[in-house]
């Protein structure tokens, strides 16, 4: 028989206490975290639930861009030098949060003229961030579409709703699917769009979208290209985004332009144009871009739009 020493019977009694006292603080701090996280979520439900509250809206009533500020925007014309981009509404966006309902795209058809002229709107949440390493080139010519040469970076497949904004929706149906890629060369997702307006302006927009939706936010995102009468390439787009709780909110229209060129929107063609000095805002970062292959996997991009004002395109050289 084993006879334990009062100092070993002490030492023992003090070594279990102190496991006693670890334990006891472990499971104190997991319930505390867990305390903490499930605050968190009531108080951020709660917030989105507040919001709501103020748009007296029912859920079927999306919101977004109205006819109207279709029909004033389309007559805009963009002066060398100024703003490429204007706040629409105050910079506030129209979209209802009680629409959210669950993660979709709801894709418009193309126009009798086959543009991709009406408002998509996404519902996004944070499985609708694409792995954009999966991005295939695209082929679509969207209307307006002219191949690009001598080394001018100038036309870009524009998606209204992003690819990185796509993960797992189903192209055809806009339904969510667990395991589909983003959206890639649908026509009614994509129109003839600069490179500047792409990669400098929209991606900046489309980072605050993807941004959010990875702190766990709720978000509905409209994008709608704005065409002239019957002219094949667009002026410019509307993108407009609301969280449900209303921390990401803006509301703007981006003029189609490329510094150094001008366009004869009916076709969509272009010339160089030595007066088509184009403002950069400089809160702006073409690093911003998770989708930088201008729709074209075999050009490699070089050059920058040196801010405060860019007077020429970017480059290419083109790859096999």
């Amino acid at each position: 028989m084993v006879t334990l020493r009062f100092n070993e019977v002490t030492l023992l009694s003090k070594t279990n206490k102190i496991w006693r006292i670890i334990l006891l603080l472990a499971v104190g701090l997991v319930i505390g975290s867990g305390l903490a996280t499930y605050h968190d979520f009531r108080h951020a439900q709660q917030i989105r639930l507040e919001f709501a509250k103020r748009d007296h809206r029912p859920a079927s009533q999306v919101g977004g861009f109205t006819e109207n500020e279709y029909h004033e925007l389309a007559q805009l014309e963009y002066h060398p030098g100024s703003n490429p981009v204007i706040l629409v509404n105050h910079g506030r966006s129209t979209l209802n949060p009680n629409s959210w309902k669950e993660d979709k795209v709801v894709y418009q058809q193309l126009d009798k003229m086959h543009r991709a002229s009406g408002s998509n709107t996404a519902f996004l949440n944070s499985r609708n961030h694409a792995n954009t390493s999966l991005r295939t080139a695209q082929v679509v010519q969207p209307t307006g579409w002219h191949d690009n040469s001598d080394g001018n970076l100038v036309y870009n497949r524009g998606h209204l709703i992003a690819y990185s904004l796509t993960g797992g929706i189903d192209r055809r149906t806009g339904q969510f699917h667990a395991g589909a890629l983003g959206d890639q060369d649908n026509p009614r997702n994509l129109f003839t769009e600069t490179d500047f307006t792409n990669e400098i302006l929209q991606t900046y927009y489309e980072a605050q979208v993807r941004h959010a939706i990875e702190q766990g936010k709720h978000v509905i995102y409209q994008a709608t290209p704005v065409f002239r009468g019957n002219e094949q390439m667009a002026r410019g787009i509307n993108l407009q985004a609301l969280s449900t709780d209303g921390t990401l909110n803006f509301n703007v229209f981006l003029f189609n332009v490329e510094p150094g060129i001008s366009f004869n929107y009916q076709t969509g063609a272009m010339q160089a144009d030595r007066n088509m000095r184009v403002y950069v805002p400089t809160y702006m970062n073409e690093n911003d871009s998770d989708d930088r292959s201008a729709g074209d996997g075999n050009l490699r991009i070089y050059g920058h739009y040196t801010p405060p004002f860019a007077n020429e395109p970017r480059h290419y050289y083109r790859v096999n």
